[in-house]
């Protein structure tokens, strides 16, 4: 028996929506929803600003021509939020007659794990398929290897710390260097391997910062004085700021800056790559509704679709594994 099962009602008008924190590509993903939806002969409603625009009724009729020239744009066309009164009973039923008033009886949300925690609970509670679609720079949602807007954010995180490597070396400075990763430390990982950092510091590995320092003390006697830190916002250390602290507390004569990348992460053109799945995750999202899946979460794994149930995707965390971890142990020395 498949884990998802097949709605006897046929899906002829579907809503899309982009939820929680914006990311690269998410603009491909909605381009790629409208226009198979309505190769399907399905209309297609934009829904503004998440599960507010639900609760408040700010629902639009999307053409082909809605999305033309999106694919490029970073951020999302139909906005973003988070809405409190969703999570509410009496919000879910004012976001139920709004769908119902315009027809909509399928639904497609973009974004992380608290977006499709309210679609699963929406879904059981008015009968109403929805797909997950993992919108999200922080790579933390199981079920996918990639999710959109990852690859874009760790390609500016890296162009920004390679600079900042050039301004380390010319006054060998330290520079402690906080990328995005509330729960995940991915951005982290994948930048700081990239780049050469000495130390990368993650939410999912305590933080020894008294080995840190001994690698340090270390290094100044070598006179290595040039070293780069990567810390994901989420380490449980407290972050750059912390982490530098300390340093400069336990080191005064080091040299230590801190630079915080920020939403710089979150916005510009999405790469060929996060294009690429945000298109694809959005053509099959359409397809499964057309085929009658219901609460499914659809992701990319060994270069293939994979689906899940939504409330798999809600449950489950995507982990680092040990190998990355010894990769980062082994070429930071």
């Amino acid at each position: 028996m498949p884990y998802f099962w097949r709605m006897e009602k046929k899906v002829t008008k579907i809503g899309v929506l982009t939820s929680g924190g914006d990311s690269p590509g998410m603009n491909a993903c909605i381009r790629a929803v409208v226009r198979t939806g309505i190769h399907h002969g399905l209309e297609v409603y934009g829904i503004m600003r998440g599960y507010s625009g639900m609760v408040e009724n700010d629902i639009i009729r999307m053409e082909s021509r809605s999305v033309a020239n999106i694919i490029q744009r970073g951020g999302t066309i139909l906005k973003t939020s988070r809405c409190k009164e969703f999570f509410t009973p009496e919000g879910r039923k004012k976001a139920y007659d709004n769908l119902k008033k315009h027809g909509i009886n399928g639904l497609v949300i973009i974004g992380g794990d608290g977006s499709f925690r309210g679609a699963q609970i929406f879904s059981n509670e008015f009968d109403i398929p929805c797909i997950g679609l993992p919108g999200t720079i922080d790579k933390d949602i199981a079920g996918t290897d990639f999710t959109i807007g990852f690859d874009t954010a760790v390609n500016t995180a890296v162009e920004a710390i390679d600079k900042i490597r050039d301004t380390a070396d010319a006054h060998d400075r330290l520079f402690v260097i906080e990328v995005m990763g509330r729960d995940a430390g991915y951005i982290a990982l994948h930048s700081g391997i990239a780049t050469g950092a000495e130390n990368i510091l993650i939410p999912e590995r305590k933080t020894e910062i008294e080995k840190i320092i001994t690698q340090l003390e270390e290094k100044e006697r070598r006179h290595k004085l040039v070293n780069l830190i990567v810390v994901a916002e989420g380490d449980e250390f407290g972050g750059g700021n912390e982490v530098a602290r300390v340093l400069k507390q336990r080191m005064p004569l080091l040299e230590v800056r801190v630079c915080i990348l920020g939403h710089i992460q979150r916005g510009g053109s999405p790469s060929c790559f996060d294009r690429l799945i945000a298109s694809r995750m959005g053509y099959h999202a359409v397809e499964s509704l057309v085929e009658g899946k219901n609460n499914v979460f659809i992701g990319i794994v060994n270069n293939k679709i994979n689906y899940i149930p939504l409330d798999e995707a809600i449950k489950k965390k995507q982990r680092i594994s040990e190998e990355w971890l010894k990769i980062v142990k082994i070429l930071a020395t």
